[in-house]
């Protein structure tokens, strides 16, 4: 079709059959045809009403099929011009076939001065091949590489090629915009330097090499604040951590030598602390045209992308409290690198929640600090993709691939960017292709596995010299400016750095502010303080009926309406059974003023069918929620999340941070699915406060109990979080009563400290005849850490089970069914902090007893127990359990069932005579005193 030497009347009638074909459909023809077909001439005075071809000559086919071919080379640029552009400043790029070489296109040098009606679909009306192409080259094949043509919205689209093939991609700043690129360049630059003269052999991970990042976060700010951003949360890895920090943040250059110095270290204060490129800081920074913008940098591990969660659901979590809804007013900010965007699956979690309806933030701009190396792992070996982030063609978010040696376009492209996320409120990418001057640490060799890289990086300028020069050859600054900004910045850096060893070290960002204020980090004695959680009977009730009710207008399924008959039922006869409990816990919050948010897989139904805090009509996808009608104090926030772990947990981790006021819930599926989130777990929820001194309420309601459902649905890894708890870190209970459940909830907001809390919650308890409880246990008292036994009497006790959870329950039966007076069963609800006071009171109490005895369904090196032993090493604690296993449950449902029989037979064996105790010891483990 594209060949002239074949135009005839075939060709005639070709184009008419074309042009039929357009009318139908204008998607069936190539872009070529379509544009041609939507109103450019069609030969010589070619009257669109009549046949497309009528009254053409050949001369005019053939000028005809070019006028389509400039059509099909503008659309190639557009899709494919990114991978022919100067955009890695120290390597050659990979060659791609084919090309964008005139005869790719079907033209040779002949058809340059060629006049084409085509030129107006680039803006420049009809126009010489020539200009077509020199547009073509300057707005896609520079230093900027725009990646959009996957954007399926047509607006998008028409929008991304109007804004650019305008402007060529090309900036055209102001002296005065010029001058403050430069300033932060130069700070940039000066900083890195400075800090690698003056502390010799420190680790910093060094921005050095994309310099340029920090002129380009400078101007996010500037143009954010322009279209109407009031804040960004940012949230990156450590490499250029310090650079931001000091030059994006302002985090004082004295604070940041004085860590350097050593001197954040107070012994007298109880915290870790981390290293400082991985500290977070916030503050409030004023634009140049005097608009106030506060800035948040989330504290973040070296685990690279985990941060981006948080990010996200601190945005979230103000977008919801702060900024009522409005996403142009908040932005979140996240910086990958090469290595870890392609290859860190937290990135994908993450973007899948972009245009999710309770986890959207209104688009994040992602830049990526692209050092074509990942620690020593060269980047053909770090993925399979053409490009580090093709993983943003997933949600179809366009992605700028730009030379970080090039300032202006960096600037240029980022703000482009912002633009589009404030227009659009989708993701962005910005691909920085700069280098790592250094190894991966300034200590580390980098030639050792990139030899030749680093033979161009060592001769390769820096970026403030680059610009510089340019600068002085375009006349826009005089020649000195350079060395006076780095003469003066370097001299202001010494002063600091003097300062901060002569005077001490003062934190200047806390964190019990804003949202935080009012609130502190606890005492011992305050954790372990009883907190009044009641609730009086007539609101108890008010709200019980409240929650019940269903409106007469609507059509439920017949499943729906037993299950509120039920319910209502349990408020005349006022017991209730776990899934009401737990939602009174919410509604009685929502009514005091709280907002109350639950997010995970399937949590509106709940997984095991017991929650049903969302219904969905018989006739109709409309939902109601009846949590939402009880009052309009507040809001009832419940969100069935995609399939993820990692993700969700890390953003609710990061909407709990930003508001503490709200009781923010993460449910597993099944508990032993947390392993998924395990970096969120190590890295944030039990750490944060001894490393940053960031305290969280998040709640995990983790699923657990052994039921005979196989290795991967029986625990919740009790062990693991026992392991880690230090410090009055978090809380972790295992509840075996609605009401405590109920009074657990509650009192994460009725202290003036938050804590996360880890709920190992019950499957088939839910449903448990037993696993009920009165009004009164509801509207008195408080959360009871340890619930003794009130069947039997203290003088006929001789062995004392301790359990916690539903093993409580088969014991119970036991007791009940063989009526032993003379085993008491002693549930211990809240595992952390260990309510060892509580637990001393029983052993006095029972002091006849010869035996006690820790029970638990999980393997003995699993569960609650490994703690124990160690907490009560000097004692004669004995434990009673499955045999110690790789695997948590066997997948054989006799097998269970046996072992299952054989704990609770062996909690009950006679507690009197020799042989007894001999048979005990065969199948129990005495606790060795290890000191």
């Amino acid at each position: 079709m594209n060949n002239p030497s074949y135009i005839n009347e075939t060709n005639a009638a070709y184009i008419d059959s074309l042009y039929q074909q357009y009318n139908q459909d204008h998607e069936s023809v190539d872009f070529g045809w379509q544009k041609f077909f939507e109103g450019f001439d069609f030969g010589r005075g070619a009257d669109s009403s009549v046949s497309a071809s009528a009254g053409a000559s050949p001369e005019n086919y053939e000028h005809v099929l070019k006028e389509i071919n400039v059509l099909n080379m503008i659309n190639g640029y557009r899709q494919r011009g990114h991978l022919f552009t100067k955009t890695n400043p120290v390597r050659e790029r990979r060659k791609y076939f084919p090309g964008k070489e005139l005869e790719t296109f079907g033209f040779t040098e002949a058809d340059l001065n060629t006049i084409f009606n085509a030129g107006v679909e680039v803006g420049l009306g009809p126009a010489s091949l020539r200009d077509i192409r020199q547009l073509l080259e300057d707005t896609y094949c520079q230093s900027i590489g725009a990646e959009y043509k996957f954007i399926r919205n047509p607006e998008k689209l028409k929008w991304f090629e109007q804004r650019m093939e305008s402007e060529r991609n090309t900036p055209k700043f102001s002296i005065d915009t010029k001058k403050r690129i430069l300033q932060k360049l130069n700070e940039a630059v000066v900083f890195e330097n400075f800090l690698g003269t003056k502390f010799l052999g420190q680790k910093r991970f060094s921005l050095e090499g994309a310099e340029s990042v920090i002129p380009a976060l400078d101007s996010v700010i500037e143009k954010g604040a322009e279209l109407g951003i009031e804040e960004f949360v940012i949230g990156m890895a450590h490499r250029g951590r310090l650079n931001v920090l000091a030059n994006i943040m302002h985090k004082t250059y004295k604070e940041i030598f004085s860590e350097f110095e050593g001197k954040s270290y107070d012994e007298s204060k109880p915290f870790g602390g981390d290293v400082k490129y991985h500290l977070g800081y916030s503050t409030d920074v004023d634009t140049s045209t005097g608009k106030k913008v506060h800035l948040s940098l989330c504290p973040n591990p070296s685990h690279l992308e985990t941060v981006d969660a948080v990010v996200e659901g601190m945005v979230r979590s103000k977008l919801d409290f702060k900024y009522e809804g409005d996403e142009h007013r908040i932005a979140p900010i996240l910086i990958h690198g090469d290595a870890s965007v392609a290859g860190q699956g937290i990135v994908y979690e993450v973007l899948q929640m972009s245009k999710l309806d309770g986890y959207r933030t209104g688009g994040t701009i992602h830049l990526v600090i692209n050092n074509q190396v990942g620690f020593t792992t060269n980047f053909k070996d770090a993925r399979s993709s053409t490009y580090c982030t093709d993983i943003a063609k997933t949600t179809l978010s366009p992605v700028f691939h730009v030379n970080g040696d090039d300032v202006e376009a960096l600037v240029y492209a980022i703000n482009f960017a912002v633009e589009y996320r404030q227009k659009y409120h989708n993701d962005v990418f910005i691909d920085i292709l700069c280098y790592r001057r250094f190894g991966h640490n300034e200590s580390d060799e980098p030639k050792f596995t990139q030899p030749l890289l680093y033979k161009a990086i060592e001769t390769h300028a820096n970026p403030r010299e680059i610009y510089a020069k340019k600068l002085q050859e375009q006349g826009s600054v005089d020649a000195n400016l350079a060395k006076e900004m780095e003469k003066k910045f370097r001299g202001l850096l010494q002063e600091r750095l003097n300062e901060s060893k002569d005077e001490p070290y003062s934190n200047t960002n806390p964190m019990f502010s804003g949202a935080w204020k009012g609130l502190h980090l606890a005492t011992t004695e305050e954790v372990n303080k009883a907190v009044d959680t009641a609730v009086s009977t007539d609101k108890f009730i008010e709200l019980a009926k409240k929650i019940t009710e269903l409106p007469a207008d609507k059509k439920f399924f017949k499943k729906i309406e037993k299950l509120f008959d039920d319910r209502r039922k349990m408020v005349e006869t006022k017991t209730f059974d776990w899934a009401m409990g737990e939602l009174m816990a919410y509604a009685t919050l929502l009514d005091e003023g709280n907002r109350v948010r639950v997010s995970g897989q399937d949590v509106e139904r709940g997984t095991f069918s017991h929650r049903h805090a969302v219904l969905t009509l018989e006739d109709s996808e409309e939902e109601y929620v009846p949590l939402n009608h009880v009052t309009e104090k507040s809001k009832f926030d419940i969100y069935n999340s995609h399939l993820s772990e990692y993700g969700v947990l890390g953003f609710e981790y990061g909407y709990a941070l930003a508001n503490p006021q709200a009781l923010v819930i993460w449910e597993a599926q099944f508990g032993d699915f947390f392993n998924g989130a395990q970096i969120i777990v190590d890295q944030f929820i039990t750490s944060a406060e001894t490393k940053w001194q960031r305290s969280n309420g998040l709640v995990m309601l983790l699923p657990h109990g052994y039921e005979g459902q196989g290795p991967e649905h029986s625990s919740a890894r009790i062990e693991r979080f026992m392991e880690l708890c230090a410090d009055n870190n978090i809380t972790v209970a295992d509840c075996t009563t609605p009401a405590n459940f109920f009074h657990l909830l509650r009192r994460q907001l009725k202290r003036d400290f938050r804590k996360p809390l880890v709920v190992f919650t019950p499957k088939s308890l839910l449903r448990h005849p037993q696993v009920v409880s009165k009004l009164e246990e509801f509207t008195e008292g408080s959360f009871r850490k340890v619930i003794d036994d009130d069947f039997v009497k203290a003088q006929d006790v001789k062995r004392v089970l301790f359990c916690t959870g539903k093993v409580y329950y088969d014991l119970l039966e036991k007791q009940q069914t063989d009526k032993r007076k003379d085993v008491a069963v002693v549930r211990v609800e809240q595992l952390y902090p260990l309510p060892y006071d509580e637990i001393q009171a029983i052993r006095d109490k029972y002091k006849k007893a010869g035996e006690f005895i820790w029970v638990q369904e999980e393997p003995e090196n699993m569960g609650a127990w490994p703690y124990l032993c160690r907490k009560f090493r000097n004692t004669d604690l004995q434990v009673i359990s499955r045999k110690e296993s790789s695997s948590t449950a066997t997948g054989y449902a006799k097998q269970h069932i046996a072992q299952q029989l054989y704990i609770v037979g062996k909690a009950f064996e006679s507690a009197a005579g020799p042989e007894v105790k001999k048979a005990v010891e065969k199948t129990t483990k005495k606790v060795v005193n290890i000191d």
